[in-house]
């Protein structure tokens, strides 16, 4: 069931309605609100403006922080590979071992 929360954001009133739980809720609305004050507290800048220069750092901040989401995933999965391929000669290693041993007691 959505949550329905009412959040200030830059002086204005606005009502979420997400699944997510109002204290989250309020994260979001509390960061859109620091950013829009952080622009605003620049220079002469209008609620709109600020919002959209709030909605494209946000943006840019989501972009940089999916690639570098991306670029660690691509690095665990080089170590996947590598612990697999690892793995794979530790076993074979291990019977050929075993066959060396059979070798050896078959000699005696």
């Amino acid at each position: 069931m959505a949550n329905r929360i009412t959040v200030s954001i830059c002086g204005g009133d606005y009502t979420l309605l997400a699944e997510e739980n109002p204290s989250y809720m309020q994260k979001v609305a509390a960061l859109v609100d620091g950013k829009m004050s952080e622009i605003m507290a620049s220079g002469r800048v209008s609620r709109t403006d600020a919002a959209v220069l709030a909605a494209a750092n946000l943006a840019d901040e989501l972009l940089k922080q999916q690639a570098s989401t991306e670029s660690l995933r691509s690095q665990l999965k080089g170590y996947l590979d590598d612990a697999n391929k690892a793995k794979n000669e530790l076993s074979e290693c291990k019977r050929e071992v075993i066959k060396l041993q059979q070798r050896l007691q078959n000699k005696k």
